[in-house]
């Protein structure tokens, strides 16, 4: 687990470009956060990290937003999501076999799908609501064995963060 303290809307944005510098073909991102957490700012910084130029906004409405960035980046909110069947109607295994990568907002009702080889990123209040704490739960392989890579990206970035082997997502 690596958690980073995020001082505003900026650090957020950097964790993103971070997070999609390290994204492969094929990788999920399960993103875990109340209303307000900071998901969507995190998404916005992933596209322009993937070198997308498109606005970013929560696709709470429409479900899916995709992104022309490489790899191909679609950004799924499951907030409205009823039952966890209504994900097979919007063709996420058909993104990852397509080498594209996955955004997944309210990641939580995902996990059973994808939890076991995605990248849990989980954004909380700190410091009494003044900054986030996000928390990187890097144990599935594919992800674990890019945590040297995510750390010295991170210092690059200017972002503070810290190994907490103890913790849990």
């Amino acid at each position: 687990m690596i958690a980073c303290t995020l001082i505003d809307a900026s650090a957020t944005e950097r964790l993103g470009e971070v997070v999609a510098r390290l994204l492969e073909p094929g990788d999920v991102v399960l993103l875990v956060g109340d209303l307000g957490a900071g998901k969507t700012t995190l998404v916005r910084g992933v596209v322009r990290g993937l070198g997308g130029t498109d606005k970013v906004t929560s696709p709470t409405f429409t479900l899916r937003h995709e992104y022309a960035t490489t790899p191909a980046l679609t950004h799924v909110d499951c907030w409205r999501l009823a039952e966890p069947d209504e994900l097979d109607d919007l063709g996420l295994e058909e993104v990852i076999a397509d080498g594209g990568a996955l955004v997944i907002e309210w990641g939580e009702f995902a996990d059973f799908r994808f939890g076991e080889a995605a990248l849990h990123l989980s954004l909380s209040d700190a410091a009494g609501g003044e900054s986030r704490l996000a928390r990187l739960d890097l144990s599935p392989a594919g992800w674990s064995r890019r945590s040297e890579r995510l750390l010295v990206a991170l210092g690059r970035a200017g972002l503070v963060a810290e190994v907490d082997e103890s913790a849990s997502p």
